[in-house]
């Protein structure tokens, strides 16, 4: 797969501190991606990192719903929602991007999970709001008006944020890969689930050596 300067990008999906080893939320084997995602950066035109920027009590942590534990589901008006540890709160050591992302080839760094009672997962749409909507973030749109038509996906966590992100791609209709080599997950026992998802909305995976 030859990238294309102008028609490709790359979307490093919340490479952050709190997502790697010693992090509030550790993804296993998190920080063998970051190297090598590195070395890839500088041979796309546009490279998004997304970025969890949690405001203290957001609806998914744990800790803001009395008597939960991380890591289980509560109902909702709007749904359920995953309990996670806190982690990623704004301007705090956890949520930055792990240094070893050069920065340089940055072109747009995108902020999700801002608002305290919407969870975020997906780099183009919020999930579920009080109003029963998802919220665009606006990311279709950018790459759009830059000619982008295909899509790359790694980082963290292929069955969560990944996996969401890749879903809602192929949605707005981009052409979308994961590279799987370049990825991890909370759970590696659902990735069967993630396959499923990923193949129903018509995304692929490769590995990063087809590059």
């Amino acid at each position: 797969m030859a990238i294309h300067p102008r028609r490709d990008a790359l979307i490093v999906v919340d490479l952050q501190r709190d997502f790697l080893p010693g992090g509030a939320l550790a993804v296993p084997g998190g920080d063998e991606i970051v190297a090598p995602i590195a070395r890839l950066v500088g041979r796309f035109g546009a490279v998004v990192a997304t970025q969890d920027w949690h405001p203290p009590g957001h609806v998914s942590f744990a800790s803001a719903h009395p008597g939960a534990a991380p890591f289980t589901v509560v109902a909702r008006p709007v749904g359920k929602q995953e309990l996670w540890p806190a982690h990623c709160v704004r301007a705090t050591p956890g949520a930055a991007l792990d240094p070893g992302l050069p920065d340089a080839f940055v072109s747009l760094v995108l902020r999700k999970g801002t608002r305290v009672d919407v969870d975020s997962y997906s780099a183009f749409r919020e999930n579920v709001g009080p109003d029963g909507e998802r919220a665009t973030t606006g990311l279709g749109a950018w790459l759009r008006a830059r000619g982008v038509r295909r899509l790359y996906l790694c980082g963290l966590a292929r069955d969560v944020c990944v996996r969401a992100s890749a879903v809602d791609a192929a949605t707005e209709g981009f052409e979308v890969t994961v590279l799987d080599d370049l990825t991890r997950a909370v759970a590696p026992e659902r990735a069967g689930e993630t396959d499923a998802a990923l193949g129903a909305a018509g995304v692929r995976t490769s590995a990063s050596a087809a590059l």
